[in-house]
C-alpha cells in the first residue's frame, strides 16, 4: 500500500505543519533572546545557545522602561475587555431575547463594522480626543479598543445566549429577579465558554494593537508594549537578542492565559459555530 495515499498521513502531515508555523517563531524568539550579539552573527548559525544569558532581559528592564509599558498593556487590555464584555451582553441579550426591529439589519451592520480597518478610524479618534484633552491617557485606548472588539463579542455571545432555554430566565423573574438580573445571574454564567471566549478575543485584540497606542500615547511613560518595544532599535543598530528578550516579556502573558483557558476557548468557538 502506498503510504502517501493515506488520508490520515496527510491529516498528520498538515497539523504537523501548522504546529510547526504557530511555535517555531515563538521557540526562535525565545532562543535569541538567550544569545549574545556575537553569537547571533556568527557564521555557521548556531541553533541553540552556546552560552545561555540572561543579560539581555536585565538590559531590557533597564534600557527601556519595560515594566512600566507592561502595566500600561495590562491596565488598557484588561479594562478594554471587561467594558467590551459588559457591553456586549448587554447587546447580544438584546439581539438574542428582545423583539428588536431590524435585527436582521443590524446583525449585519455588525458583521459589516468588523470588517473596518483600524487606519480608517485613526483620524477621527485622534481629533475626537486631542478636541477632549485625552490623550495620553488611558481612556484614550481603553473606548477604541473595547469598541473595535464588540461586534466579534456581541456575535460570540447571541450564538450562546440563543441556546439557553427562556424558560430559566422566566423562573429567575418569578422569583423576584429583573430582567437584568436574569441576565447577569442565570444567561451570563450559563454561557461562561462563550463569555471565555470573547473575553480572550478581545484581551488579545488590545494587547498586540499598535496604531491607536502609537498615536494616541505618544507619552513615554504611557506607551504600551507594542510600542515600547519598537524604540530599542536606534537609526542604525537593530538589537536582535535585546528586542526579543521584550517580545518573550510580551508573550507570557498571552501564553498563560490561552494555556490556562484553551479547553474553554476551543470549547466555546466549537459550541458557538454549532448553535449559530
Amino acid at each position: 500500500m502506498n503510504p502517501f495515499k493515506n488520508p490520515r498521513l496527510w491529516v498528520w502531515v498538515a497539523a504537523a505543519v501548522v504546529v510547526f508555523n504557530g511555535f517555531f517563531p515563538a521557540v526562535w524568539i525565545f532562543l535569541t533572546s538567550l544569545k549574545t550579539e556575537g553569537e547571533l552573527t556568527r557564521i555557521p548559525i548556531t541553533y541553540w545557545p552556546a552560552n545561555p544569558t540572561l543579560h539581555n532581559y536585565f538590559r531590557a528592564f533597564s534600557e527601556q522602561p519595560l515594566g512600566r509599558y507592561f502595566l500600561n498593556s495590562v491596565i488598557v487590555a484588561v479594562s478594554a475587555t471587561a467594558l467590551c464584555i459588559f457591553v456586549a451582553s448587554l447587546a447580544a441579550y438584546a439581539l438574542a431575547r428582545l423583539h428588536v426591529p431590524r435585527r436582521g439589519l443590524i446583525l449585519s451592520l455588525l458583521v459589516g463594522v468588523s470588517m473596518f480597518p483600524t487606519v480608517t478610524l485613526l483620524i477621527p479618534l485622534f481629533e475626537t480626543f486631542l478636541a477632549l484633552g485625552l490623550r495620553n491617557t488611558y481612556v484614550a485606548l481603553i473606548l477604541p479598543h473595547a469598541a473595535l472588539s464588540l461586534p466579534v463579542a456581541t456575535l460570540t455571545l447571541i450564538s450562546f445566549f440563543q441556546g439557553i432555554p427562556k424558560d430559566l430566565e422566566s423562573a429567575a423573574m418569578v422569583d423576584g429577579c429583573t430582567r437584568l438580573g436574569a441576565l447577569w445571574r442565570v444567561v451570563v454564567p450559563l454561557s461562561a465558554p462563550g463569555v471565555f471566549t470573547a473575553s480572550i478575543l478581545a484581551f488579545v485584540n488590545s494587547w498586540d494593537e499598535f496604531l491607536l497606542a502609537l498615536t494616541l500615547m505618544p507619552s513615554q511613560a504611557m506607551r504600551t508594549l507594542p510600542v515600547g518595544i519598537t524604540f530599542y532599535q536606534g537609526e542604525y543598530v537593530f538589537p536582535w537578542p535585546l528586542i526579543s528578550a521584550a517580545l518573550v516579556v510580551a508573550l507570557v502573558p498571552v501564553a498563560v492565559i490561552i494555556a490556562l483557558f484553551q479547553e474553554r476557548v476551543v470549547g466555546g468557538l466549537t459550541q458557538g459555530g454549532v448553535k449559530g
